[in-house]
């Protein structure tokens, strides 16, 4: 880990050379599906510069690029944009020294806020079910031009991220609870051939909208970090911030983007669909990583008392539910 944020920090170095902006400070952020910094200037404010990891290509990060810029085009709406380099190029390759590899960078405006405090109010949970609601209205009209590069979170996405847990489950899963996991996985995948998707329920969305990624500026909500922004299911979008509300809160976040958009009489299963499907790939994500596997085991309680729930047909959304420890 040490020798590639060493590298990464050299290939920032090197990319702020392609950058007409006379920084004055670069504090490292973390490192997660980019490696992330604040670059502060004295003149033009804070800016992100990220390191883009091998398996995104050029034509992806340019679309996410595109999909930031369409956003910036609704009033009610305020995200980062890229920052162009000296040649104009949205995105900037840094070589290795063999001329083997290429690093991919991006520099963004800043979005100054911070994370919501706990306990969040009420209208704050509100604010972020309008916020979400209005992205999934600019997504409903965006049309992309050729070229355009997302990836799609549907049933082909959730197979290959249970490919991924079923390596590393053993971590922090017993045999019956992986079973628990691979049922459920199933009849999500039988929910989800169940949806029809249209422009009214299906887009480009955030698709990473929990609640580190949702700053608070003079009490107005911003989105960011769209790293994994693609083509999903809107409710896939709204149950990843569902995670990480109580059942009370989760009513409040839908009567906000309710204000907004219009849901459907019978969402309500397929918000709980999405909200497992969310809790899996979370797993997915985090399972390979050992400095995860105290806090997986410490959340397994409640990951099963949700299943119990999905895979006996009990509505669970605004339910409180007890932990399950397993016999």
């Amino acid at each position: 880990m040490i020798d590639v944020l060493k590298d990464a920090r050299n290939a920032a170095l090197s990319a702020l050379l392609h950058y007409d902006l006379e920084w004055t400070n670069i504090r490292f952020i973390q490192s997660s599906d980019t490696i992330t910094y604040k670059i502060e200037t004295s003149s033009t404010g804070s800016y992100l510069l990220r390191i883009h990891r091998e398996h995104l290509t050029k034509p992806e990060i340019c679309s996410e690029l595109v999909w930031l810029q369409a956003l910036n085009q609704h009033d009610a709406l305020k995200v980062t944009e890229g920052v162009l380099a000296r040649n104009g190029e949205s995105v900037v390759e840094i070589g290795d020294e063999q001329g083997l590899r290429k690093t991919r960078v991006t520099l963004m405006h800043w979005i100054d806020g911070e994370l919501a405090e706990e306990p969040l109010s009420v209208d704050c949970v509100q604010q972020i079910g309008r916020l979400t609601a209005r992205l999934h209205q600019a997504a409903a009209v965006f049309l992309p031009l050729a070229g355009f590069v997302r990836p799609t979170y549907d049933a082909n996405h959730f197979r290959r991220q249970m490919v991924q847990l079923e390596q590393h489950y053993p971590c922090f899963l017993t045999e019956k609870a992986w079973t628990n996991y691979r049922n459920a996985a199933e009849l999500v995948l039988q929910e989800l051939g169940l949806m029809t998707p249209t422009p009214a329920n299906f887009g480009m969305i955030h698709a990473d909208l929990h609640l580190g990624n949702l700053v608070f500026d003079q009490d107005t909500p911003y989105a960011i970090d769209f790293a994994r922004c693609g083509y999903g299911y809107f409710l896939y979008d709204m149950a990843a911030v569902l995670l990480g509300l109580s059942p009370a809160q989760r009513r409040m976040h839908l009567l906000g983007y309710s204000q907004i958009s219009a849901l459907d009489d019978d969402y309500v299963q397929r918000l709980e669909c999405f909200f497992i499907m969310c809790m899996i790939e979370n797993y997915a994500h985090h399972a390979a990583d050992p400095r995860e596997t105290a806090d997986l085991i410490a959340e397994q309680p409640y990951a099963q008392a949700y299943l119990s729930c999905f895979l006996s047909h009990r509505s669970f959304l605004f339910e409180h539910i007890e932990p399950l420890q397993e016999d």
